[in-house]
């Protein structure tokens, strides 16, 4: 399987950077994994509702632009599906093994991602009805993923 994610804008802090690095490493047994930042949008502090639809829609752009046709896409969105980490690993699976050998999650920017990313998401996931910085979204995503090969493997994890 080949796995790609998708995120609006530059890691800079070098606890998360560590964190994914080792994350990679451990994935390596199981997937190919590539990580491609695309650029966030420079915004004002105060936009109108236009100007925020405007912001997402260029960042989408640039997201839409390294998705294949051929690539099952997974948005993570706050009003997606909710999955334990059995769930994820099981759908994980099932896409692999009906065929869906490229898949890419998709993490938005700040003020999330655009109509036209979530039309060509084949599915939304929601990690909780909180709100993360995308930054650390990056790190929890790695993990799950990491987790999910373990469990279909039958390999221990932590619970």
């Amino acid at each position: 399987m080949k796995i790609t994610i998708i995120s609006v804008g530059k890691l800079k802090e070098k606890y998360l950077k560590q964190g994914i690095v080792e994350y990679l490493k451990r994935l390596t047994a199981y997937a190919k994994v590539d990580i491609i930042e695309v650029a966030d949008e420079k915004a004002p502090e105060n936009m109108s509702e236009a100007e925020m639809v405007e912001v997402k829609r260029k960042e989408g752009e640039r997201i839409l632009s390294h998705v294949g046709q051929d690539t099952y896409v997974i948005t993570l969105e706050i009003n997606g599906k909710m999955l334990t980490s059995e769930q994820l690993a099981a759908k994980m699976d099932e896409l692999a093994t009906y065929g869906k050998s490229k898949l890419a999650f998709v993490i938005g920017g700040s003020l999330g991602i655009s109509e036209e990313v979530q039309k060509r998401s084949d599915y939304a996931l929601s990690f909780s009805k909180m709100t993360f910085p995308h930054q650390v979204m990056r790190l929890i995503l790695l993990e799950q993923v990491y987790r999910g090969f373990r469990i279909n493997r039958g390999e221990p994890y932590h619970k």
